[in-house]
């Protein structure tokens, strides 16, 4: 048989096609492309939504026998931690039963005060209910994920309470869910004002001292801050409403080599087992426009004739 008639392609059996260095380069400029395009234009947030949809079911699904567990668990306790928590709860009532009483005569003095004062009237912020279905699989990050989306016009940037404090804030919002970061995330940041003292300052979150605690940073060292102090949330950022409990302080160390005391606290909603939250509506969607400034109209120089 001549030679050149043999077939010297090698069989399909002992084709690689492209080398394991190529696709590597490839793969990495194509997974570095898509997180630049997703961070700057978002391009993957239609995808997103579809698939937290397209999923939700089979998370339900999934999460029935959890479910189920923990309601079973909730049902078989004990008397006497039932009896305990019930005994709790009343002295709290009539701990409270007192300023409850006072509330009616405040409310008229705030009316007549401000009356007085020519000042705006607060604004009622309206507030829809929601259920925690899951935390986030992310254990990087301090998140959860709550049963409200954009089918019940849940937006954005929405606070999100409990029955003790602020919760977190609304920042990712799916058809059906919506993604809700702590206060505890090491990426959350909330402008709290001293219930004592009245200075404000800005509270950051800190995911690894006391398993999810606050920081207040950049404090002065001589800073009038004590353990102890109920932080609220101040209203100057245009998202939280006024006078929400969002932490206290649980130590304050003065540093002689710092300018600045590090300054921990502990959050008050329950950041770990919350289950039922509030949503609030953002107060700079409730607040009027800006009005324009009116055009500066260049005055004219007057000249002899």
């Amino acid at each position: 048989m001549p030679l050149g008639t043999l077939d010297r392609t090698p069989p399909p059996f002992f084709r690689q096609g492209a080398s394991a260095l190529s696709k590597l380069m490839v793969c990495s400029a194509l997974a570095l492309f898509l997180m630049v395009a997703d961070a700057r234009f978002k391009v993957t947030q239609p995808l997103r939504s579809a698939l937290a949809t397209a999923l939700f079911p089979v998370q339900l699904v999934a999460m029935s026998p959890v479910a189920l567990i923990k309601n079973a668990s909730q049902y078989f306790e004990s008397l006497q931690s039932a009896q305990a928590a019930e005994a709790a709860a009343r002295l709290k009532l009539s701990l409270q039963s007192q300023r409850a009483s006072q509330v009616e005569q405040l409310a008229q003095e705030n009316v007549r005060l401000r009356s007085l004062l020519a000042l705006r009237e607060r604004i009622s912020t309206p507030a829809s209910a929601a259920e925690v279905l899951y935390d986030a699989a992310d254990p990087y990050t301090r998140k959860i994920i709550i049963d409200k989306g954009l089918a019940h016009s849940i937006e954005a940037g929405s606070p999100v309470i409990d029955d003790a404090g602020v919760l977190g804030q609304v920042t990712r919002v799916h058809p059906l869910v919506s993604e809700v970061t702590l206060v505890t995330d090491r990426d959350h940041a909330i402008p709290v004002l001293n219930a004592r003292t009245g200075a404000r300052s800005v509270a950051y979150g800190d995911p690894i001292t006391r398993g999810g605690s606050l920081e207040l940073r950049f404090m002065a060292g001589n800073a009038d801050v004590q353990a102890g102090d109920i932080l609220t949330t101040s209203g100057v950022d245009g998202v939280y409403p006024p006078g929400l409990p969002v932490a206290k302080v649980v130590s304050v160390e003065r540093r002689a080599d710092s300018a600045f005391a590090r300054i921990s606290c502990a959050p008050q909603a329950m950041v770990d087992g919350a289950r039922h939250v509030m949503v609030l509506k953002p107060v700079s969607i409730q607040m009027p426009a800006r009005p324009v400034p009116d055009e500066v109209v260049p005055a004219k120089r007057g000249g002899r004739k």
